[in-house]
């Protein structure tokens, strides 16, 4: 995912570059909060990478037959 994140953030600075170029002043703005959001998504990649794995178990079922009343 992280190689993925770092492909799209050259695309879309290359975008902005090109953006400011041509004096698109509200490209440049939505490319700058794309770009604040997936800075903000690879931060919480790597936070969730250094986390340890959590054993949840194997859920276990009781046998029962349902009463007839």
């Amino acid at each position: 995912m992280l190689p993925r994140l770092d492909e799209l953030e050259d695309d879309l600075v290359a975008r902005r570059q090109h953006a400011i170029a041509q004096g698109w002043k509200g490209e440049v703005e939505g490319i700058e909060l794309t770009l604040t959001f997936l800075r903000s998504q690879r931060s919480q990649v790597h936070r969730s990478q250094r986390l340890p794995p959590v054993n949840l178990g194997i859920p276990s079922f009781l046998h029962s037959r349902p009463t007839t009343e």
